[in-house]
């Protein structure tokens, strides 16, 4: 039977013979677990559920400024009318917050690009992919992201059946 130095030296000289270091594995290994999404929590049920909204206009803040509206009769839209919903519209997700007003950020979390949804539970917009939490103003609530996600002005018509999305 081998000491406990025995087999850290037997397991160094393994990886000698293959050509790695241990720095080269180590790397290799915490890049690997690292990079793998983190668990998602159930769904809450009173959260909304994301769906593509039928938009007019720019919708892709990457060609220029923004400017588009929801038509909130139509069935792709209608769910916004609902507190805790929310749509995506190209890059920009759309939607109803807990205090009755809209929010409309990029929809592309700062810190490795996942879709952002909104979770009325917690009223604050959640990365899909490692669980970074933005408030409804933008900034960052949670990391891993270390940058606010850009927020753009909406604005409801007085009859309340259409959402306009400027920035």
């Amino acid at each position: 039977m081998s000491t406990p130095t025995e087999a850290a030296q037997s397991r160094a000289a393994f990886l000698r013979s293959l050509g790695l270091s241990a720095t080269v594995l180590s790397a290799i290994y915490f890049g690997i677990a690292c990079s793998k999404p983190a668990v998602s929590p159930a769904p809450d049920p009173t959260d909304g559920t994301n769906s593509e909204a039928l938009a007019v206009g720019a919708t892709d803040p990457f060609a220029g400024k923004i400017d588009f509206t929801l038509d909130l009769t139509k069935p792709d839209n209608a769910k916004l009318k609902t507190v805790g919903q929310f749509v995506s519209a190209g890059l920009i997700v759309v939607a109803h917050v807990k205090d009755g007003s809209y929010v409309a950020m990029l929809s592309v979390c700062t810190h490795a690009s996942g879709s952002l949804w909104y979770r009325v539970s917690q009223n604050d917009f959640r990365c899909q992919d490692h669980g970074g939490l933005f408030t409804t103003d933008g900034s960052v609530k949670l990391a891993p992201p270390k940058q606010a996600v850009k927020i753009y002005s909406t604005t409801l018509s007085t009859d309340g059946n259409s959402l306009r999305v400027v920035g």
